[in-house]
């Protein structure tokens, strides 16, 4: 059961749960208090201490149901009732009809009709046989047909016409009908309990392999540094994984400058004031304390080259949502559209493809110029003096317009404007490019062309 245990835990990390060492510890010393003999109140134990977000429940009970199951009782003895001149008949019964049996229908038969367990080597040589190692866990279904396939092994579709013969035979025998009718529902029962087991065993296996699979994937700090662009599909697929895991780092670190934000910075000129009844001896201390909880605006260009960072800026920003005041999003090509809505409205992954499939992509008709005369036309209550506003784009024009007189009263209007481009610095200016000229009416300015970047700029974002 501790085996079973530290796996299953593992395959809650391995499918995107966020399980630290000490909630693991936690979830341990929970199960010496509680034990594991009553179900639900071992369920109750480990979700309590394992799990921290609502959305996590499903992938538990998931798995706790394909590592624990319903504790799948063992198989029942069918010859312990029965007298020794009806053990004999059985045997006899049995090795006759054996004898001419493929290996595996043996095994089955015997474990049927004698109680005994699979072993854990007959299990893991099955699973060779099926295999189960070359299956692919994240496909759907999975499991039912690893299953399928390790009754298949055993023959199962014959395993009925045997029966039939063997209580045949016992009649045959002699055997009374009372005691072959006491066998069959014995053996029914163990029918029903062995493919219980491989069942579980099925899903443990996959889930196991998927475990594997995530401890050789490449590190995760290699693909944090890497660009988005030179990313494959799979390797995408692995950073939307890993964004929860570190907007929670981020949000960590913003409740803790919170934390410090309510106390404040001393204010010497405050302190000296309400001091001056003790005869200038500071006695009460007065304390500066900031707003740390932004409002944003924010500008997204989602044109073929950028959609992948405005993914994973968007997948970042709905995961920080508590630590923000209030957003409004708008995002560009040609022309600005506010989706906002969508944002509200759907679950993160349904609404990252909203926003990303609501302006179609095009080849150079980027106009961010156009954009922001919209913005200033319908939008320009949205910025006020405690407004950041952020732009995540490359500054490519496409030689229009870049409209700095408007960028330039938004920047007046604003707190501070954030620009936030996946460029190198030294590729600024070059071609159609209006990042040289944008740059002086920033207050910040940052590259983003991986997601560790990114994640440093939204954390200072949050300051």
């Amino acid at each position: 059961m501790e085996d079973r245990i530290a796996r299953f835990i593992a395959a809650l990390r391995a499918a995107g749960v966020r399980v630290s060492l000490a909630e693991s510890q936690d979830a341990w010393r929970a199960i010496e208090q509680l034990g594991v003999r009553d179900r639900d109140t071992f369920r109750l134990s480990l979700r309590s201490t394992l799990i921290k977000e609502a959305e996590a429940f499903p992938t538990f009970e998931e798995l706790f149901e394909r590592y624990f199951g319903a504790f799948a009782p063992p198989l029942l003895d069918p010859q312990s009732g029965l007298s020794p001149e009806q053990q004999q008949q059985l045997q006899e019964a049995l090795q006759e009809l054996l004898r001419e049996l493929a290996r595996d229908l043996q095994r089955l038969l015997q474990w049927l009709l004698s109680g005994q367990q699979p072993s854990q080597e007959d299990l893991e040589a099955l699973a060779e046989q099926a295999g189960l190692d070359q299956m692919s866990p994240q496909s759907p279904g999975q499991v039912q047909r690893a299953a399928r396939r390790l009754l298949a092994l055993l023959d199962w579709q014959q395993l009925q016409e045997l029966l039939e013969q063997l209580w045949e035979m016992l009649a045959v025998a002699g055997m009374d009908p009372e005691t072959i009718e006491q066998l069959r529902q014995q053996v029914a029962e163990n029918q029903a309990r062995l493919q219980q087991q491989l069942a579980d065993f099925a899903g443990q296996r996959l889930e196991d392999r998927r475990v594997e699979q995530a401890q050789r994937r490449p590190p995760r700090h290699d693909l944090l540094e890497r660009p988005f662009s030179s990313l494959s599909p799979a390797e995408m697929e692995q950073l939307r994984e890993q964004v929860r895991r570190l907007a929670a780092r981020l949000r960590t670190r913003a409740a803790l400058r919170q934390k410090r934000g309510k106390r404040g910075k001393l204010d010497p000129k405050a302190t000296l004031r309400a001091n001056l009844r003790y005869s200038g001896v500071p006695f009460e201390m007065r304390f500066r304390q900031r707003r740390l909880k932004p409002k944003l605006v924010v500008l997204l260009d989602v044109s073929t080259s950028m959609r992948p960072v405005a993914e994973f800026f968007l997948r970042l920003l709905y995961e920080l949502q508590d630590q923000v005041q209030k957003t409004r999003s708008f995002a560009y090509i040609d022309h600005l559209e506010d989706v906002t809505p969508d944002l509200a409205a759907h679950p993160i992954d349904q609404a990252v493809h909203v926003v990303l499939t609501k302006l179609p992509p095009g080849y150079y008709n980027t106009d961010l110029g156009t954009s922001l005369r919209q913005f200033e036309a319908r939008y320009l209550d949205t910025v006020d003096h405690r407004t950041t506003l952020i732009v995540l784009g490359d500054g490519r024009n496409n030689y229009n317009d870049p409209a700095l007189d408007v960028l330039g009263r938004l920047s007046r209007r604003a707190r501070r404007l954030i620009w936030l481009n996946p460029e190198y610095p030294a590729q600024w200016g070059t071609g159609d490019s209006d990042m040289l000229i944008y740059a002086p009416l920033c207050s910040e300015l940052y590259q983003v062309r991986n997601l560790a970047q990114l994640a440093a700029a939204v954390d200072r974002i949050l300051l």
